[in-house]
């Protein structure tokens, strides 16, 4: 019983598309901040000079504002995956529940 839900889930045309999306989407969203957190490490590390630069009072750099930027839109793009999640992913999940309701 198991053998041929599992088939049967795993040559449905919606779970097909619905890896695919998420494994896309995933690697977009992960890529993406992962060159925002090593783009902002490797100037520190081989250009200190340009967050370095002090703004405002002459007391805060630059790095500070960059840094919290990097979180926030780090926080944004979980949001954003998991809004995704909860609408398109989870409808396609559902619709496959539905296909094979039979087999449970």
């Amino acid at each position: 019983m198991k053998d041929e839900l599992v088939d049967r889930i795993e040559n449905n045309p919606k779970y097909q598309e619905l890896v695919s999306k998420k494994n896309s989407f995933g690697i977009k969203l992960g890529v993406f901040v992962l060159v925002m957190f090593y783009t902002y490490i490797m100037v520190i590390a081989f250009n200190k000079e340009v967050l370095a630069t002090t703004i405002g009072d002459g007391v805060t750099t630059i790095a500070f504002p960059i840094a919290l930027a990097i979180l926030v839109i780090s926080f944004i793009t979980t949001l954003i995956y998991v809004k995704r999640a909860n609408g398109e992913f989870e409808d396609l999940t559902n619709d496959i529940k539905d296909d094979v309701k039979d087999l449970l």
